[in-house]
């Protein structure tokens, strides 16, 4: 159960902006810019304006989550993982959402300088602005709205497509000029990984989601085929990275990325074994933990090969 504790309003803003989660944005403009670096095409000030853009959608997704969450009445003094700002009583429904709508407009600056230093032609500045306009949405409408997607079990594809396809995908077209079909492998690992820390989250709170009506996937699936889904994402990542690296590498620097299987191993075998939500909850770190080296160790060997 989590204990209400008293703090600081400057530190439940803090909790609430989730700053831990920033890393595993950046990983994947990492990972795009690093692709990219094997085609010459690595572009520094596409590659910072990217991480700007990535970072503030993600803190974007954090507020949002904690008024959704909080206006549902989702985050109770029984949940394991731990209460926030809103939670608490230390940020108030009308403070969020000015935060929310200010994230909007730093999030939509930086997105248009973006795309004014990256695209040359007209038919790329309309596709970014649209997919620049529907990571807003999904960021928002997760746990925001009538029909939030992460009530439906459907935040796990979302992560997919938002943390995956379309970040290192479009990190890659924003620096080469193209999409070629051999950055959608890393992609694919990519968005996997952080499909991955998004189950180990619902894993559990599992039990809370379910009575508050949160159904997501790991709700739908159950606690044991749970455990199952999340050994699949992260063998299935470690697979397209392997892949990618047989078609596209002659070095044995791409596959620096092997040094993360112990850790993800070590963390495969504690889910499987934690059956209890409080057993599950220290998970958590060692996933994002585990997620991140993968992709930095895959986009150093890139850019060393």
């Amino acid at each position: 159960m989590s204990s209400i504790t008293c703090t600081s309003p400057a530190s439940a803003w803090l909790e609430s902006l989730r700053l831990r989660t920033l890393p595993l944005a950046f990983a994947s403009i990492l990972m795009g810019s690093a692709v990219a670096s094997l085609q010459g095409s690595l572009k520094p000030s596409v590659a910072l304006l990217a991480l700007l853009t990535a970072g503030l959608l993600q803190i974007l997704s954090n507020l949002a989550n904690d008024y959704g969450d909080a206006v549902k009445g989702s985050d109770t003094p029984e949940r394991v993982g731990p209460l926030r700002g809103m939670q608490k009583g230390l940020i108030t429904q009308q403070q969020m959402k000015r935060a929310i709508k200010l994230c909007i407009v730093a999030a939509v600056v930086a997105g248009l300088a973006l795309i004014a230093v990256a695209c040359q032609k007209p038919s790329d500045v309309l596709v970014f602005l649209v997919l620049g306009l529907l990571s807003i949405a999904a960021a928002i409408t997760y746990t925001v709205g009538t029909r939030p997607y992460g009530y439906m079990g459907l935040g796990d594809l979302s992560v997919l497509i938002f943390f995956g396809w379309i970040s290192v995908g479009g990190t890659y077209y924003l620096q080469v000029g193209r999409l070629d079909l051999l950055v959608m492998l890393p992609a694919t690992a990519c968005g996997l990984l952080a499909a991955a820390v998004l189950n180990i989250n619902n894993l559990r709170d599992i039990e809370t989601d379910r009575q508050h009506g949160k159904n997501t996937l790991a709700v739908r699936l159950g606690p044991h085929k749970a455990r199952g889904y999340h050994l699949l994402l992260l063998v299935a990542a470690l697979a397209a990275l392997a892949v990618f690296s047989l078609l596209y590498l002659d070095s044995w620097k791409g596959w620096l990325f092997i040094l993360a299987v112990p850790m993800l191993v070590s963390h495969a075998r504690k889910v499987i074994t934690a059956k209890t939500p409080e057993g599950v909850r220290p998970l958590l770190e060692g996933m994002v933990k585990a997620a991140l080296l993968t992709n930095v160790l895959f986009a150093v060997g890139l850019i060393l090969s």
